[in-house]
């Protein structure tokens, strides 16, 4: 059973060598830690991840990021360039495509022959892996601010020796987050075991005093996911980081849609993490949060596209966010254009430079909301803990098999997928059905009364077409379903 160890440097030795051949590209000389200790040392300080979030959260700035990936390096190099400029991105991303994400290298290096000859994408992101660590360190190079790998990977182990060995300076994903939304059949202990090595790549540069930044990915599915659990896995996988050596964490959350729900839970999201890392030892972890606009369903109506971006650009700056994830108002059409992705970066960052000296006012209502999300977090954690013996990895892995931890609409074999999320009257999500999550009956009746009050309001019993309604309620420009739309409004 996976334990939360930290790796030692020779185990790590011997697994890099089956690594580093997993392609040919592994197998560079600019992979030898002299040569990528020299690049990253080399990373000028306005170009540097973990510097910039630094001075970010000094600062009280929340920062931009877009998603943005195709297959070939100058394309590439030109579309981030096109998004630092036109969109004002202050941090850039390079999503990776699915072949690579599967580790598919093969079927990518024939995706990368055609885009050449088609004289366009043929992958949805970047094939890191396959263009190795030269066309990397173009990468980095040749963009004004830092970049980071942004994917979906539950086994990212060269992919992240290559980027790191160019000079890029983050990276996301985590054991848990990139294998339950993402896959179907990974078992969760080899994904926090691959994840374990990612994490101790980052920790010897760190012994070598060079800061990485690490960040799970916060939303996991997106659709309905109440914070306790998103804040759980979060938390899990900031410890599993810090065993290995990680001093540079960034823990994310995903717009549910009520404002003081989404405020309260960015909060609390900070300062959970913060107290569990140094609660179990973890004294000198630096921790920042990022916030990701809205991952469900959009309009197609661009202007109200523009709307729930710029709601979730608010959200985040009065939530306190560090950084924040843009989306575009092509959301619904798919891989937007680059002017797309532009327009939604400038309206974001307008709407947190205007707010960022305001504050969120004190009410009953918010303390409320971050006193549920920390009991509940309480309830998982020492669950989650208790059931692994102390132990946060093997916890994770039998706190799935048990329903402890169980995402919403999640494709993985080692979910049970027995809770069933709704949203109450005010939009705030509730759970409808616990199945095995540890909460007390107190936690259980508050988030009863909350959607029967939901119920009484629209004359209906509370059941799973409450969930249904929620899932497509945005994209036909409501929060909670289950009403007559607004004429001129979209269905799915």
């Amino acid at each position: 059973m996976v334990k939360n160890k930290k790796v030692s440097r020779e185990e790590f030795e011997r697994i890099r060598r089956d690594v580093r051949e997993q392609w040919p590209t592994g197998l560079s000389e600019d992979l030898e830690f002299e040569r990528s200790i020299e690049r990253l040392q080399s990373i000028p300080r306005e170009k540097d991840f973990s510097k910039k979030l630094r001075v970010a959260k000094a600062e009280g700035l929340t920062l931009t990021q877009p998603r943005a990936g195709v297959a070939l390096v100058d394309e590439h190099i030109e579309l981030l360039n096109f998004l630092a400029k036109e969109g004002e991105a202050d941090l850039l991303p390079t999503t990776i495509d699915s072949y690579t994400r599967q580790n598919r290298h093969s079927s990518a290096e024939d995706a990368i022959r055609q885009s050449e000859k088609q004289k366009r994408s043929l992958l949805n992101g970047f094939p890191a892996v396959n263009h190795g660590v030269e066309a990397c360190k173009r990468v980095q190079d040749e963009v004004p601010v830092p970049v980071q790998a942004r994917h979906g990977t539950p086994d990212a182990r060269l992919l992240s020796e290559i980027i790191h060995a160019a000079g890029w300076t983050s990276n996301e994903g985590g054991g848990v987050s990139y294998n339950i939304p993402y896959a179907k059949n990974i078992s969760l202990e080899d994904s926090i075991r691959y994840w374990q090595y990612v994490d101790r790549l980052v920790g010897i540069y760190a012994e070598n005093g060079i800061e990485i930044n690490r960040e799970p990915f916060g939303p996991l599915t997106g659709t309905l996911v109440p914070p306790s659990i998103t804040h759980t896995v979060a938390i899990i996988e900031a410890i599993l980081a810090a065993e290995q050596g990680v001093k540079n964490i960034t823990v994310g959350y995903g717009q549910c849609g009520n404002v003081v729900q989404d405020v309260a839970a960015l909060r609390t999201l900070d300062s959970l993490t913060n107290y569990y890392l140094k609660l179990f030892g973890y004294e000198d972890v630096f921790v920042t949060t990022v916030f990701h606009q809205w991952m469900g369903g959009f309009p197609a109506d661009e202007a109200k596209a523009m709307g729930i971006i710029s709601l979730a650009s608010a959200v985040a700056a009065l939530g306190g966010a560090t950084k924040m994830i843009t989306k575009s108002p092509h959301e619904s059409q798919g891989i937007p254009t680059k002017e797309a992705n532009a327009e939604g970066l400038r309206a974001s960052k307008i709407v947190t430079r205007l707010l960022k000296e305001q504050t969120f006012p004190k009410a009953k209502t918010l303390e409320t909301e971050e006193e549920l999300i920390k009991k509940e977090v309480h309830s998982l954690l020492y669950a989650t803990l208790n059931i692994g013996k102390g132990d946060f990895a093997e916890g994770a892995v039998r706190a799935f098999e048990a329903g402890i931890l169980d995402v919403p609409f999640a494709p993985s074999e080692m979910n049970r997928g027995l809770v069933l999320p709704a949203r109450d009257d005010l939009g705030n999500i509730r759970i409808h059905e616990f199945g095995q999550l540890p909460f007390g009956d107190d936690i259980k009746t508050y988030h009863r009364q909350c959607l029967e009050r939901r119920a009484k309001k629209e004359k209906r019993e509370v059941s799973f077409q409450m969930t249904i309604d929620d899932i497509y309620a945005v994209s036909r420009g409501r929060l909670v379903g289950g009403e007559e739309l607004p004429k001129g409004f979209d269905t799915p």
